[in-house]
């Protein structure tokens, strides 16, 4: 049994240097002074994130995906949450059917969806825009958010939102007064998965973005020029330490729900 569990920890180990190992080059040929990715370095320089900072077009993709990523994982969010509440609370009819249905943007291949929507919008006669785009990364938000906010509620004490109703409180401020503050470290994390899901999508973007590119579309056109790889990485190491530093934060929150959980159970 030693054994076995010494194996599966090698195993998780060159697994997740396989992964990750890879993404480590990203910030350090950033600082290379060359256009080549090559070794050794030419030399330590921040010039590419010099030129990173003064490139309009970059801060232009970078302010829509910012505001499609907003408001998507807004909107998904307030979608999810009264979803989550009535698959935990209630005896839906047919409910592990619906939470298939739900789940289903995140089986079929991307590829595959954008050009679905693309075709939708057309027939509709709606203009590709950035709107377009947000309405795209709900359909693939919703059913992350929904997740997230279920595994929050699953655990939920059913009694206190009888105990407030019994007190004299209407349904709704229950839900404000109660519900809300117990279950908002699931809304933070499903707001936080929810963002980077959208700003790092690019499939679904570059079909309905039209003019209006986001930052992994710009990213993409960039490669097709090899004098400007090395902004590219730059702007790559940029993406993954935010990306990073959200991914603690919505644990650290999640992690702050399930020890006030267990307070309030006990």
């Amino acid at each position: 049994m030693k054994k076995r569990g010494i194996g599966l920890f090698v195993y998780a180990i060159l697994y997740l240097t396989f992964l990750y190992l890879p993404v480590v080059f990203l910030p350090i040929f950033s600082f290379n002074n060359s256009t080549f990715i090559s070794l050794p370095f030419a030399g330590f320089t921040t010039q590419w994130y010099r030129q990173l900072f003064a490139d309009e077009a970059v801060q232009q993709a970078l302010m829509n995906s910012l505001k499609v990523g907003a408001t998507a994982a807004l909107i998904a969010t307030m979608l999810g949450l009264p979803a989550a509440k009535a698959l935990t609370r209630y005896r839906v009819p047919a409910a592990g059917t619906m939470i298939a249905f739900v789940n289903l943007p995140l089986f079929i291949p991307e590829i595959v969806l954008g050009i679905s929507l693309l075709i939708l919008l057309n027939t509709a006669a709606i203009p590709l825009s950035l709107l377009t785009v947000v309405i795209g990364h709900i359909t693939v938000c919703v059913p992350f958010a929904i997740t997230v906010l279920m595994s929050r509620m699953e655990g939920f004490d059913k009694s206190l939102e009888e105990a407030s109703l019994d007190l004299g409180e209407t349904g709704w401020m229950t839900f404000w007064r109660v519900t809300f503050p117990l279950v908002l470290p699931g809304i933070v994390s499903a707001l936080l998965l929810t963002f980077m899901v959208s700003f790092d999508d690019f499939l679904i973007a570059y079909f309905l973005a039209g003019t209006q590119v986001t930052l992994p579309i710009y990213i993409w056109a960039q490669l097709r020029f090899p004098y400007k790889l090395p902004s590219v990485l730059a702007l790559g190491a940029l993406i993954l330490v935010a990306s990073c530093i959200l991914v603690v934060a919505a644990e650290w929150i999640r992690s702050l729900g399930q020890r006030g959980r267990t307070v309030v159970g006990a």
